[in-house]
């Protein structure tokens, strides 16, 4: 049992050192990048990464604000975890689950950093426990420049520049208030979904961006 909790001692040290050296380093890659290309290598056709990573203030505020409101509308008032959220979603049901979700930005960006898309207890039970790190050693400004910035927007699309350009031939700073919508509800399927097809759900965002006071 000692050698266990050597393991354990020395996985979240690592999680910490890197949490401390994301506060002033841009991941030159990710869990989910790395997923993704060791799966293109069993899947045929070329695969091509797209991703270069911009400060906040190169990403419009229409931008910001349309994925606040779509994956954590109270991002700013919790502390990692949105329990009214996950109560609301238990409680609204599966099916208006997969449209709103329970997991926040710093838990997305927990999975995104160091884990896969890839759905177990495992993996569930570990971004649970390192997201109240990630709150406490990054602070809220740099957890969403960095989910903005790593986070899934289409085949081989990271970040919100690359996913700017691949959808609307633009760069993020330039992006509207329904652009931002459209591209903020393809989070949840990035790999199915795509803006044009939209129309509900970027129309809920903007709703909710309202409410927002955006």
């Amino acid at each position: 049992m000692v050698w266990f909790l050597y393991l354990v001692l020395g996985f979240y040290a690592f999680i910490v050192l890197a949490l401390a050296g994301l506060r002033f380093i841009d991941p030159p890659s990710t869990g989910v990048q790395t997923q993704r290309r060791v799966q293109s290598w069993f899947r045929k056709g070329k695969y091509q990464k797209r991703y270069t990573f911009v400060p906040l203030a190169r990403i419009s505020p229409n931008f910001q604000w349309a994925v606040i409101a779509a994956e954590d509308g109270r991002f700013y008032q919790h502390h990692g975890f949105d329990w009214d959220q996950i109560k609301d979603a238990v409680e609204d049901g599966m099916e208006d689950r997969r449209i709103r979700g329970a997991s926040t930005i710093s838990q997305q960006l927990v999975k995104n950093l160091f884990f896969t898309t890839t759905a177990s207890a495992i993996r569930k039970g570990l971004e649970f426990t390192i997201t109240p790190l990630a709150e406490l050693i990054l602070g809220k400004k740099r957890i969403l420049e960095l989910y903005l910035n790593v986070c899934e927007w289409g085949p081989g699309v990271f970040g919100a520049e690359a996913a700017a350009q691949y959808h609307y031939h633009t760069n993020a700073a330039k992006i509207t208030r329904d652009q931002g919508a459209r591209l903020a509800a393809i989070l949840p399927s990035p790999l199915r979904r795509t803006p044009a097809r939209m129309d509900r759900y970027s129309a809920i965002i903007l709703t909710r961006m309202g409410q927002l006071g955006r």
